[in-house]
């Protein structure tokens, strides 16, 4: 009999859409040991190997270009026009190709996180195909002007396709898809005890005057790390490998260790607004202090909805890049709602996908 197999296809953007994606395929894998697992994307093999606990293959493929970026923060709108007018010029060669590769491969799902010319690879070789995710990326692209506007509306067209949204939290109204499903927040746990991280790294800090500052996976130019002198008996934990060497920061191994992995060392984490990021503090209720984003439409949705439920700050990026860290001694403010969130998204999905691949086709 012939093992399920199913197609996983990423959005080729940050990590975050890695992290998020594998961390629902590492669900999967649990629950289905025999499962044939199928990456198409350009992130690294490194970073699924934190997440996955089985075996996977790695397809390096890039179905979309998400926005092209130097840092986490900073977009070329321009390029990202270029590059996505050649990927809509090529779809029905790219389709195609994937959907023979599909077929000969046995693929009986396709989940992507989001590229949407996965929505006709996975019609044309015959599949459904299911998506995860809290926007889409015709809702980033819409408001930066008229000549975004067609792209937005062909990527509408393909969403419309979709044959089943996960809408995650911190999301979106996502219209464009026909059938959609909320569920909780996504993300992975940590797997070391704090006693043995602190134990291994030799970190004498407190829990309350510990911070990780972590950036997404192209971080951010010119960190003001002088701001750290302030805070001598401060530890600061960063995945920067370029960092300064600073007595109160510490590198973190990047490609052994994953944010998730120290956050329960912390009282809170500095980031710019990310998903996976917020998801994963808020899944372990850890305090959240981000800068803003102009001009990324997911930013502002992101950013109020943690308001709404964790500690946290809202920085400007002046008071980040051009202060002297105070924030750090200022309170936090509270949620603003008392509802709890979902934090079962992982596991709802991956019930929903198991038991399709187990189910006659």
């Amino acid at each position: 009999m012939a093992r399920p197999t199913l197609y996983l296809a990423i959005t080729n953007h940050g990590f975050g859409h890695a992290t998020r994606a594998a961390a629902v395929a590492a669900t999967v894998q649990q629950r289905l040991p025999d499962l044939q697992l199928i990456l198409a994307t350009t992130a690294p093999e490194w970073l699924f190997q934190t997440y996955l606990p089985g075996d996977f293959t790695l397809r390096q493929r890039a179905f979309d270009i998400g926005v092209v970026q130097s840092d986490s923060l900073t977009m070329d709108k321009p390029t990202t026009l270029a590059k996505l007018q050649e990927i809509q010029q090529a779809e029905a060669e790219l389709v195609a190709s994937e959907a023979a590769f599909l077929k000969e491969s046995g693929v009986d799902l396709v989940l992507a996180d989001i590229p949407p010319l996965a929505v006709a690879i996975a019609h044309a070789a015959g599949v459904p195909c299911w998506m995860m995710s809290n926007f889409g990326w015709d809702f980033i692209y819409r408001p930066w002007g008229n000549e975004f506007e067609a792209i937005a509306n062909w990527i509408a067209d393909q969403f419309g396709a979709c044959d089943r949204m996960f809408r995650l939290p911190f999301h979106e109204p996502m219209s464009a898809f026909p059938v959609i499903e909320d569920v909780g927040l996504t993300g992975g746990s940590p797997r070391y005890g704090v006693e043995e991280l602190r134990s291994r790294w030799s970190l004498t800090a407190p829990p309350e005057t510990t911070v990780l500052l972590t950036f997404g996976g192209l971080g951010i130019e010119k960190i003001p790390y002088a701001g750290l002198a302030h805070f001598p008996d401060w530890q600061f934990l960063t995945f920067d490998q370029q960092a300064p060497d600073l007595p109160n920061l510490f590198k973190v191994p990047n490609r052994q260790f994953r944010p998730v992995d120290v956050m329960p060392l912390c009282s809170r984490v500095v980031s710019k607004p990310g998903f996976s990021t917020f998801s994963e503090a808020c899944r372990l209720d850890l305090p959240i202090i981000t800068l803003t984003r102009e001009g990324f439409a997911e930013a502002p949705v992101l950013v109020s909805a943690m308001q709404d439920h964790a500690y946290h700050q809202v920085l400007t990026p002046a008071e980040f890049f051009e202060g002297d860290w105070a924030f750090l001694t200022q309170p936090l403010s509270p949620p603003r709602k008392d509802t709890p969130i979902a934090k079962n998204g992982n596991e709802q999905i991956a019930e929903a996908v198991v038991t399709y691949l187990q189910s006659p086709q």
